[in-house]
């Protein structure tokens, strides 16, 4: 018998979702053919977050809906042979205006990621792409953003400052001025046969110098130390961040990926995710993933363009 997550928590997402006013997302939704996907989208429609424009084999989109027992008539429909022809349609319907954000549908992450990368999609900026978790558990509590573990494998410091720049401007987003970010390893101390905590320490000095703006880090420190301020009190810590930390950088993939779904299936946590550095917001949703984790997604996406915009 196999695990599966536990219910999301009550009232998982409402704060970001509720701030996610305004006119829908114009949203190209790649390779939606089985119900998850595609209801997915017609929910955070129905929401009034996004506008989806549906990209991939229509049959197959229209079979789907059938299944669902959806309605998408009225439904911009962009008919493409396969799922490879619908990540590049759909980094195409971005990049010419046409598309205000991209959402996975059923296709692999890196076969969607593959077709956005492409300098000749023209949607990469000279931020590096990375993806970000906002977690919402009865274990924590406030929004707990944890970045990167679907995306970047094995990132260099370089990238890391990218991530964690990232990371910053989805708290913005998201309504939290001044993140505090731990820059997480398994220790608290500087050791020089520990690549995380020297990357960690660089981080941190790049923030004073204003090469990383928006957020007050420290690093490195042990997860326990970054959640807990138990075990900042037990251990004898000082620091702003310990304790009540509002974004985790893990150092690899492995670990990120470890932690979010650590958090989902033995914590209670619900999991919105998106990806950050391109041109557009793009909404990295899971199989496994609720309805309400879909919705978060697309009202994250939605604070991401709505701030753009302002800004603008």
């Amino acid at each position: 018998m196999t695990s599966s997550p536990s219910e999301d928590p009550p009232h998982a997402f409402e704060t970001i979702i509720s701030r996610a006013s305004g006119p829908p997302v114009r949203t190209a939704v790649v390779h939606p053919v089985d119900t998850l996907s595609l209801s997915g989208a017609l929910e955070a429609r129905d929401a009034g977050l996004i506008d989806p424009i549906l990209v991939g084999p229509s049959e197959r989109i229209k079979e789907a809906a059938e299944k669902s027992g959806v309605d998408i008539t009225g439904l911009k429909l962009v008919d493409v042979m396969h799922s490879h022809a619908a990540a590049e349609e759909g980094a195409r319907l971005a990049s010419s205006g046409e598309a205000d954000a991209i959402m996975k549908g059923a296709l692999a992450t890196h076969e969607l990621m593959h077709a956005i990368v492409d300098r000749a999609a023209g949607l990469r900026t000279e931020r590096r792409m990375s993806h970000v978790f906002v977690l919402e558990t009865p274990a924590y509590p406030k929004p707990l953003l944890m970045t990167d573990g679907a995306i970047n494998i094995t990132p260099d410091l370089l990238a890391k400052r990218d991530i964690v720049q990232n990371a910053i401007d989805l708290a913005h987003a998201i309504g939290i001025p001044q993140p505090l970010v731990a820059i997480l390893s398994a220790t608290e101390d500087i050791d020089p046969k520990l690549q995380s905590t020297l990357d960690a320490a660089a981080l941190c000095k790049m923030a004073d110098r204003g090469q990383i703006k928006g957020g007050l880090l420290d690093g490195p420190l042990a997860f326990d130390l970054a959640i807990s301020r138990e075990s900042v009190a037990a251990k004898g810590i000082t620091s702003p961040v310990a304790g009540a930390a509002d974004i985790l950088v893990v150092p690899n993939l492995e670990s990120g990926n470890m932690i979010a779904k650590q958090l989902d299936y033995l914590a209670g946590a619900a999991a919105a995710g998106i990806v950050l550095g391109a041109r557009v917001p793009v909404i990295l949703t899971s199989r496994a993933d609720s309805p309400a984790e879909r919705v978060a997604s697309c009202a994250l996406a939605k604070l991401l363009v709505a701030g753009r915009e302002a800004a603008s």
